[in-house]
């Protein structure tokens, strides 16, 4: 995320802070600060404690999780994700998914531009490997994530029904511009509702990259799907021993054992291929592409743990739906 210096409310602290933004480079130490003194001013202000935390842990001062503390403090809903940060500075990631607030409000913001810089700037590939191995007819079709409908695009003409789920208002809005999709909801995908048979095909392009463990969505998919389902997804490609990890870009990656063995057991026969899903900075990101079928006997009490977004989830209407 670019950093978004979001007012204090107070207009000396808002200069501190803008000042400090102009010394960060060539004098790390003294930017921080004056982002202390800013936060002297304003001591609730959530931002200004992440842009402290940021900025000593990119020059390796010390403090930085301490700041990242206090920016959690101030926004519990942690919408500038710096628990993330915190987690970054550690050895082991201990958050096994990010805070919906964060994911909802990058989302919220990122809308308007999100086609123009996935397709544009970063050669973004997923939607398109997944539906090279998909095989039609699809069916009932649920878009985990569907964010703008470039996945939808792909699903629209070989489904009976096409509905998308995502965290943002923005991003629904933009998917239902695009007409492709049936139904669109508003829901958070780490704690859906326990949910009976009821798609034959479920995919999730780029959306595994905002959480870490993956069994309580896996386990979810077994139970929403009807025996001899697809469930299409991608992941960015961790090579270590670790199940999962967080990488700096503040998005999660996996491997391919752990997926191997979870949908495994899960009850899913799958196929998984190494591709570039897109560029990032100049550099492909080579991730997993994964296809996977239901096995007949598969139902056998898998259980998803959570609940969706209550009365709060928006249905956006789609006319002639």
């Amino acid at each position: 995320m670019n950093p978004v210096i979001l007012s204090s409310g107070d207009l000396l602290a808002d200069r501190r802070a803008h000042f400090a933004e102009t010394r960060r480079v060539e004098s790390p130490q003294a930017a921080c600060d004056l982002y202390l003194q800013a936060l002297d001013l304003a001591p609730d202000w959530a931002a200004g404690w992440f842009r402290l935390g940021e900025i000593r842990a990119e020059a390796g001062l010390d403090g930085a999780a301490d700041a990242f503390e206090r920016a959690i403090e101030a926004d519990p809903e942690d919408r500038l994700g710096a628990g993330l940060r915190r987690d970054l500075l550690r050895k082991r990631t201990l958050s096994a998914d990010m805070p919906t607030a964060f994911v909802e409000t990058m989302f919220d913001q990122y809308a308007p531009e999100f086609d123009a810089a996935l397709l544009g700037r970063l050669d973004y590939r997923a939607p398109g490997l997944l539906a090279e191995r998909l095989r039609p007819p699809f069916g009932r079709v649920l878009d985990l994530g569907c964010g703008t409908g470039l996945m939808g695009r792909e699903l629209r003409d070989g489904a009976l029904w096409l509905e998308g789920w995502d965290i943002s208002v923005e991003m629904l809005r933009e998917a239902a511009a695009k007409g492709h999709y049936d139904a669109l909801d508003r829901r958070d995908l780490s704690g859906l509702e326990p949910t009976g048979a009821s798609w034959d095909t479920i995919t999730a392009a780029d959306v595994f990259a905002y959480l870490g463990s993956l069994e309580q969505i896996v386990a979810w998919v077994a139970q929403a799907l009807r025996p001899g389902g697809q469930f299409a997804f991608t992941v960015e490609l961790h090579e270590g021993l670790e199940a999962w990890v967080l990488r700096p870009s503040r998005r999660y990656a996996h491997s391919e054992r752990y997926l191997q063995q979870l949908l495994s057991k899960a009850g899913f026969s799958c196929s998984i291929s190494r591709e570039v899903l897109r560029q990032d900075r100049g550099r492909p990101i080579e991730g997993l592409v994964i296809h996977a079928v239901l096995c007949s006997a598969a139902h056998h009490g898998s259980e998803a743990v959570g609940q969706q977004i209550p009365d709060a989830a928006i249905r956006v209407a789609l006319s002639g739906s």
